[in-house]
């Protein structure tokens, strides 16, 4: 049913209801509709019509959402840009998605403008001030027409893949390969039967706007009637102390994230309630079952949701606590609607047990990326099967466990290596906070694993107590030969672990080249 007039989505019959908080900052609907209004009508004036792309480059923000309704008010899709992308790398997606305008919150945009001066965009609002390049968000929205423009839902969007081993790709946000039967279903399931999301939930979204889950995250307590909890930045004790000052029950976090909290320090980790917490779902990177044990010992038995997914098929699988604690190291089954295979190298299916690529099936698949061809064979099976990438296997019961990516598997001699079986172990050191491995030339095995550490604040170790950690808790073939300590070791916006920027800075080390 559409909105009647002056309504934003999703709105209560008291439409002055604050239902987004940022730090000492509130957003009711009344407002959010009113801003939106007057935003879409700049936005129009200066050319932006249906069906145009706006690029959005800012951090997870109460302002995103006036935008986003804008957006979705004028019949336009919304393209999220990453705020660290340089102008070089933004460049490319602008050009790929034809955009139209940007909205960034950039305190000094002028090498980003620079490099795209010649997109002659119709309009740039900036909400770090006016500068001579661009126009302020505030005259934006004092200059609109407040008069109602209808919005059902959120603005669609396009988000732009990490780019952890390549070029990132365009990915539409909103897309269906099913019935609505069926899409209702597979959402049902998706969403732990109503776990999720329910009236009354208080949401904490500290994960960026673009990504695919911050935004899914907020249209979810939207859509069920919760509040919203924005945090610009991610930090580990400030997390905390938001779940108890705000009575956090929902949250959706990394791996990378929760590491950083289990290296508090137990004295600080002890000074926060965060009994609230009833649903933290946690997914992007592989977790093991030592990890998680440790996250639902510090948040409770009874919260912690695992999810698998990629940007190209939706959600693959999810597992409930009981599910983690029943299989330990399961990501958990295939939601409904949604069939899984393991292939072996050949493309054959492979039984219970044996390890392959993760192949699926779901309701919610694209058939390529923004300004590409089609997905070819390497992709898409003949049976509409799409090659993940990543490896694993299935148990007698239908439980998924997963391995690593394909590209980040280490081949030594004939045996295959796991980055994420050793980056688990490591971690598992109380002086490491997080820990990535990679594959590194070697004359006579091919590869051989490499480890970056980046310690816990104040801690100490060497490389070779690090290697001798091994020592019971893994076969010795999967040792890292070296264990290089370091400041920081890079993550992107989504908490992966950049293997990219590892593998250069081998290189540099080596004085190798670039193959």
């Amino acid at each position: 049913m559409a909105n009647p007039a002056g309504r934003p989505p999703f709105a209560p019959a008291d439409l002055s209801t604050v239902f987004a908080h940022e730090a000492t900052r509130t957003l009711t609907f009344r407002d959010w509709e009113a801003q939106a209004n007057r935003l879409a009508a700049a936005l129009a004036g200066r050319g932006v019509r249906r069906g145009d792309a706006v690029a959005v480059r800012v951090h997870t923000r109460l302002e995103w959402l006036v935008i986003n309704l804008a957006i979705a008010k004028l019949g336009a899709i919304q393209v999220a840009v990453n705020y660290r992308l340089t102008g070089t790398e933004v460049r490319p997606i602008l050009l790929d998605c034809g955009v139209r305008a940007l909205v960034l919150d950039d305190k000094d945009p002028s090498a980003l403008l620079t490099a795209i001066t010649d997109l002659h965009l119709l309009v740039v609002v900036s909400l770090g001030g006016a500068t001579p390049d661009t126009t302020a968000y505030p005259d934006m929205i004092a200059s609109g027409d407040p008069a109602h423009r209808p919005a059902d839902d959120l603005a669609q969007i396009i988000i732009y893949s990490s780019g952890t081993t390549g070029a990132p790709k365009g990915i539409p946000m909103t897309r269906t390969s099913g019935s609505p039967r069926v899409m209702a279903e597979y959402l049902a399931s998706v969403g732990f039967g109503g776990a999720i999301g329910h009236a009354g939930s208080r949401t904490l979204v500290n994960l960026p706007m673009h990504h695919a889950v911050g935004p899914a995250f907020t249209r979810l307590a939207l859509v069920t009637g919760g509040q919203l909890f924005l945090r610009r930045h991610f930090e580990a004790e400030q997390t905390l102390a938001l779940i108890e000052q705000h009575r956090i029950t929902h949250w959706n976090a990394v791996p990378t994230m929760l590491r950083r909290i289990l290296n508090l320090p137990a004295e600080v980790r002890a000074r926060y309630d965060t009994s609230s917490l009833e649903f933290l779902q946690i997914g992007g990177a592989p977790a093991g079952s030592e990890f998680k044990k440790r996250v639902r010992g510090l948040f409770g038995e009874n919260c912690l949701y695992e999810s698998y997914g990629c940007s190209e098929a939706g959600m693959i699988a999810g597992g409930t606590p009981a599910e983690q604690r029943a299989k330990p190291g399961t990501v958990g089954h295939a939601y409904t609607h949604v069939s899984i295979r393991i292939l072996d190298d050949d493309g054959r299916e492979l039984p219970a047990g044996q390890t392959g690529e993760i192949t699926v099936r779901t309701p919610n698949m694209i058939t390529g990326y923004i300004g590409q061809e089609p997905f070819g064979p390497d992709k898409f099976d003949p049976d509409g099967y799409y090659h993940t990438g990543d490896i694993g296997y299935l148990d007698q019961d239908g439980y998924l466990f997963i391995n690593d990516r394909r590209s980040d598997m280490i081949i030594a001699g004939s045996a295959n290596i796991y980055p994420s079986e050793i980056e688990q172990v490591l971690t598992q050191h109380p002086a490491v906070a997080i820990a990535g491995v990679i594959g590194v030339p070697h004359t006579d095995l091919g590869e051989q694993p490499e480890a970056y550490v980046e310690l816990v604040d104040g801690a100490s170790v060497s490389q070779d107590e690090l290697i001798a950690f091994c020592e019971g808790r893994l076969a010795k073939y999967k040792w890292p030969r070296h264990v290089h300590i370091l400041d920081e070791v890079p993550v992107n916006t989504a908490g992966k672990i950049v293997k990219h920027d590892l593998r250069t800075r081998w290189r540099q080390e080596q004085g190798v080249q670039a193959s």
